[in-house]
Protein backbone atom coordinates (compact mmCIF):
# COMPACT_ATOMS: atom_id res chain seq x y z
CA UNK A 1 0.00 0.00 0.00
CA UNK A 2 1.49 3.42 -1.31
CA UNK A 3 1.27 6.42 1.19
CA UNK A 4 2.24 9.96 0.82
CA UNK A 5 2.20 11.06 4.19
CA UNK A 6 3.77 7.61 6.23
CA UNK A 7 5.98 4.98 5.88
CA UNK A 8 4.61 1.42 6.54
CA UNK A 9 6.78 -1.68 6.72
CA UNK A 10 7.12 -4.93 8.63
CA UNK A 11 9.64 -7.16 9.30
CA UNK A 12 9.75 -10.83 11.39
CA UNK A 13 6.51 -9.72 12.84
CA UNK A 14 7.04 -6.08 14.16
CA UNK A 15 5.01 -3.24 12.04
CA UNK A 16 6.82 0.10 12.08
CA UNK A 17 4.74 3.08 10.96
CA UNK A 18 6.61 6.06 10.26
CA UNK A 19 4.84 9.64 10.40
CA UNK A 20 6.40 11.51 7.23
CA UNK A 21 6.16 14.91 7.24
CA UNK A 22 9.52 16.16 8.07
CA UNK A 23 8.73 19.80 6.63
CA UNK A 24 5.39 20.03 8.87
CA UNK A 25 7.65 18.70 12.03
CA UNK A 26 5.36 15.68 10.98
CA UNK A 27 2.06 17.40 12.30
CA UNK A 28 -1.19 15.52 12.04
CA UNK A 29 -3.73 16.93 9.10
CA UNK A 30 -6.54 15.09 7.92
CA UNK A 31 -4.75 13.11 5.02
CA UNK A 32 -2.36 11.57 7.57
CA UNK A 33 -4.60 10.73 10.24
CA UNK A 34 -6.83 8.61 7.31
CA UNK A 35 -3.81 7.71 6.53
CA UNK A 36 -2.46 6.30 10.00
CA UNK A 37 -5.70 4.39 10.03
CA UNK A 38 -5.62 2.51 6.78
CA UNK A 39 -2.00 1.50 8.06
CA UNK A 40 -2.93 0.39 11.49
CA UNK A 41 -5.83 -1.48 10.30
CA UNK A 42 -4.01 -3.17 7.83
CA UNK A 43 -1.20 -4.41 10.32
CA UNK A 44 -3.82 -5.44 12.39
CA UNK A 45 -5.40 -7.39 9.84
CA UNK A 46 -2.07 -8.97 8.71
CA UNK A 47 -1.81 -12.23 10.84
CA UNK A 48 2.19 -12.08 10.53
CA UNK A 49 2.38 -8.77 12.28
CA UNK A 50 2.52 -9.25 15.65
CA UNK A 51 3.68 -5.65 16.97
CA UNK A 52 3.72 -2.14 15.90
CA UNK A 53 5.75 0.09 16.12
CA UNK A 54 4.49 3.96 15.59
CA UNK A 55 6.96 6.60 15.28
CA UNK A 56 7.88 10.04 13.51
CA UNK A 57 10.80 11.02 10.60
CA UNK A 58 13.97 12.26 11.63
CA UNK A 59 15.40 13.56 15.19
CA UNK A 60 13.01 16.41 15.96
CA UNK A 61 9.66 15.30 16.27
CA UNK A 62 7.20 12.47 16.81
CA UNK A 63 4.27 14.75 15.93
CA UNK A 64 4.50 18.58 16.67
CA UNK A 65 0.91 19.08 17.18
CA UNK A 66 -1.79 19.25 14.21
CA UNK A 67 -2.03 21.25 11.48
CA UNK A 68 -3.35 24.35 12.41
CA UNK A 69 -3.76 26.37 9.25
CA UNK A 70 -6.56 23.04 8.08
CA UNK A 71 -8.36 24.39 10.83
CA UNK A 72 -8.32 27.70 11.74
CA UNK A 73 -11.71 28.77 10.14
CA UNK A 74 -13.49 26.30 11.28
CA UNK A 75 -16.92 26.38 12.70
CA UNK A 76 -18.53 24.84 16.29
CA UNK A 77 -20.10 22.67 13.84
CA UNK A 78 -16.97 21.91 11.78
CA UNK A 79 -14.47 21.67 15.19
CA UNK A 80 -16.54 18.85 16.69
CA UNK A 81 -16.88 16.84 13.59
CA UNK A 82 -13.23 17.48 13.03
CA UNK A 83 -12.84 15.63 16.76
CA UNK A 84 -15.26 13.22 16.27
CA UNK A 85 -14.25 11.80 13.08
CA UNK A 86 -10.52 11.83 14.04
CA UNK A 87 -10.79 10.20 17.54
CA UNK A 88 -13.12 7.58 15.82
CA UNK A 89 -10.51 7.08 12.68
CA UNK A 90 -7.36 6.68 14.64
CA UNK A 91 -6.80 7.44 18.35
CA UNK A 92 -9.69 5.12 19.24
CA UNK A 93 -8.78 2.57 17.05
CA UNK A 94 -5.27 2.96 17.97
CA UNK A 95 -6.18 2.16 21.77
CA UNK A 96 -8.59 -0.54 21.32
CA UNK A 97 -6.71 -2.14 18.60
CA UNK A 98 -5.75 -5.96 19.16
CA UNK A 99 -2.54 -5.95 18.07
CA UNK A 100 0.08 -4.55 20.62
CA UNK A 101 0.88 -0.94 19.71
CA UNK A 102 4.31 0.99 20.95
CA UNK A 103 4.87 4.25 20.35
CA UNK A 104 8.21 5.29 19.82
CA UNK A 105 8.50 8.97 20.66
CA UNK A 106 11.41 10.37 18.92
CA UNK A 107 11.63 13.94 19.86
CA UNK A 108 8.47 16.47 20.35
CA UNK A 109 5.20 14.82 20.64
CA UNK A 110 2.76 17.49 21.71
CA UNK A 111 -1.22 18.13 21.09
CA UNK A 112 -2.34 15.70 18.36
CA UNK A 113 1.01 14.19 18.73
CA UNK A 114 0.98 13.35 22.19
CA UNK A 115 -2.52 13.00 21.94
CA UNK A 116 -1.17 9.82 19.61
CA UNK A 117 1.49 8.54 21.61
CA UNK A 118 -1.02 8.49 24.34
CA UNK A 119 -3.39 6.18 22.57
CA UNK A 120 -0.90 3.70 22.02
CA UNK A 121 -0.76 1.13 24.82
CA UNK A 122 2.49 2.32 25.95
CA UNK A 123 5.36 4.67 25.00
CA UNK A 124 9.00 4.59 25.24
CA UNK A 125 10.51 8.12 24.42
CA UNK A 126 14.54 8.73 23.59
CA UNK A 127 16.44 11.06 25.50
CA UNK A 128 15.72 14.26 23.99
CA UNK A 129 11.65 13.98 23.52
CA UNK A 130 9.52 16.73 24.92
CA UNK A 131 5.98 16.30 25.48
CA UNK A 132 3.07 18.92 26.02
CA UNK A 133 -0.75 19.57 25.34
CA UNK A 134 -0.33 22.91 24.29
CA UNK A 135 -4.17 23.66 22.71
CA UNK A 136 -5.34 26.19 25.70
CA UNK A 137 -2.32 28.54 23.93
CA UNK A 138 -4.79 28.68 20.85
CA UNK A 139 -8.02 28.82 22.53
CA UNK A 140 -8.68 25.67 22.32
CA UNK A 141 -9.35 22.43 24.11
CA UNK A 142 -7.27 18.35 23.12
CA UNK A 143 -9.80 17.09 21.04
CA UNK A 144 -8.43 13.89 20.24
CA UNK A 145 -8.58 12.28 23.72
CA UNK A 146 -5.94 14.48 25.50
CA UNK A 147 -8.37 15.64 28.86
CA UNK A 148 -9.32 11.84 29.10
CA UNK A 149 -6.18 9.78 28.40
CA UNK A 150 -3.68 11.89 30.17
CA UNK A 151 -5.42 11.94 33.63
CA UNK A 152 -5.59 7.90 33.49
CA UNK A 153 -1.75 8.25 32.84
CA UNK A 154 -0.20 10.81 35.17
CA UNK A 155 -3.02 11.67 37.56
CA UNK A 156 -6.19 14.12 37.77
CA UNK A 157 -3.70 17.15 39.35
CA UNK A 158 -0.43 17.10 36.78
CA UNK A 159 -2.91 16.42 33.48
CA UNK A 160 -4.59 19.88 34.87
CA UNK A 161 -1.35 21.60 35.14
CA UNK A 162 0.25 20.44 31.95
CA UNK A 163 -3.19 21.42 30.46
CA UNK A 164 -3.71 24.55 31.34
CA UNK A 165 -0.03 25.69 31.62
CA UNK A 166 -0.17 24.78 27.91
CA UNK A 167 3.91 23.75 28.94
CA UNK A 168 6.12 21.24 27.84
CA UNK A 169 7.47 18.36 29.94
CA UNK A 170 10.71 16.91 29.66
CA UNK A 171 11.20 13.24 28.92
CA UNK A 172 13.02 12.48 32.52
CA UNK A 173 9.78 14.24 33.97
CA UNK A 174 7.53 12.02 31.22
CA UNK A 175 9.18 9.11 33.09
CA UNK A 176 8.84 10.38 36.19
CA UNK A 177 4.85 11.15 35.98
CA UNK A 178 4.57 7.60 34.16
CA UNK A 179 3.57 9.49 30.75
CA UNK A 180 6.21 6.86 29.13
CA UNK A 181 7.79 3.53 30.51
CA UNK A 182 11.11 3.88 29.34
CA UNK A 183 13.74 6.54 28.01
CA UNK A 184 16.66 5.69 26.03
CA UNK A 185 19.21 7.80 24.00
CA UNK A 186 17.63 8.50 20.45
CA UNK A 187 20.11 6.47 18.59
CA UNK A 188 18.99 3.01 20.35
CA UNK A 189 15.38 4.21 20.66
CA UNK A 190 14.05 1.73 18.18
CA UNK A 191 16.17 -1.12 18.90
CA UNK A 192 14.94 -0.86 22.21
CA UNK A 193 11.23 -1.00 21.40
CA UNK A 194 11.98 -3.87 19.27
CA UNK A 195 13.15 -5.62 22.05
CA UNK A 196 10.01 -5.33 23.97
CA UNK A 197 8.49 -6.34 20.88
CA UNK A 198 10.26 -9.76 20.43
CA UNK A 199 9.30 -10.20 24.26
CA UNK A 200 5.80 -9.85 23.71
CA UNK A 201 5.97 -12.52 20.58
CA UNK A 202 6.56 -14.71 23.05
CA UNK A 203 3.37 -14.92 24.63
CA UNK A 204 0.05 -15.75 23.10
CA UNK A 205 -1.29 -13.47 20.67
CA UNK A 206 -4.86 -14.47 21.89
CA UNK A 207 -4.29 -13.45 25.03
CA UNK A 208 -2.30 -10.58 24.35
CA UNK A 209 -5.49 -9.12 23.01
CA UNK A 210 -8.20 -9.98 25.12
CA UNK A 211 -5.62 -8.17 28.30
CA UNK A 212 -5.98 -5.21 25.90
CA UNK A 213 -9.87 -5.12 25.50
CA UNK A 214 -10.15 -5.91 29.57
CA UNK A 215 -7.97 -2.96 30.40
CA UNK A 216 -9.50 -0.90 28.26
CA UNK A 217 -12.92 -1.92 29.55
CA UNK A 218 -12.22 -0.53 32.85
CA UNK A 219 -12.31 3.41 31.17
CA UNK A 220 -16.15 4.75 30.09
CA UNK A 221 -16.64 6.76 26.46
CA UNK A 222 -18.52 9.40 28.68
CA UNK A 223 -15.51 11.67 29.19
CA UNK A 224 -14.62 11.67 25.43
CA UNK A 225 -17.93 12.79 24.36
CA UNK A 226 -18.01 15.61 26.92
CA UNK A 227 -14.35 16.47 25.59
CA UNK A 228 -15.64 16.18 21.45
CA UNK A 229 -18.15 19.10 22.31
CA UNK A 230 -16.14 21.25 24.28
CA UNK A 231 -13.28 20.87 21.47
CA UNK A 232 -16.16 21.92 18.97
CA UNK A 233 -17.42 24.67 20.83
CA UNK A 234 -14.18 26.35 21.63
CA UNK A 235 -14.12 26.69 17.83
CA UNK A 236 -16.92 29.64 17.97
CA UNK A 237 -14.89 31.88 20.44
CA UNK A 238 -13.24 34.41 20.11
CA UNK A 239 -10.07 33.53 22.33
CA UNK A 240 -10.01 30.70 19.19
CA UNK A 241 -9.68 32.97 16.29
CA UNK A 242 -6.97 35.35 18.28
CA UNK A 243 -4.41 31.78 19.07
CA UNK A 244 -4.49 30.57 16.26
CA UNK A 245 -4.42 33.78 13.81
CA UNK A 246 -1.15 34.91 16.02
CA UNK A 247 -0.03 31.02 15.75
CA UNK A 248 -0.27 31.73 11.93
CA UNK A 249 1.06 35.10 12.14
CA UNK A 250 4.18 33.93 14.66
CA UNK A 251 3.17 36.57 17.12
CA UNK A 252 2.09 36.21 21.19
CA UNK A 253 -2.01 35.72 21.29
CA UNK A 254 -3.77 38.58 23.02
CA UNK A 255 -7.36 36.61 24.31
CA UNK A 256 -10.08 38.69 24.96
CA UNK A 257 -11.60 36.01 27.16
CA UNK A 258 -14.58 35.61 25.01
Amino acid sequence: MAFENILSETNEGIGIITINRPAKLNALNRATILELSEAFTALDKDEHTKVIIVTGTGEKAFVAGADIAEFSEFSEEEGEQLAAIGQQLLFDLVENLGTPVIAAVNGFALGGGLELAMAAHFRVASENAKMGLPEVSLGVIPGYGGTQRLPQLVGKGRAMEMIMTAGMVTAQEALTFGLVNHVVPQPELIDFCKGIAARIMKNSPVAISKAIKAINASYTKDGYEVEIKSFGEAFGTEDFKEGTTAFLEKRKAAFPGK
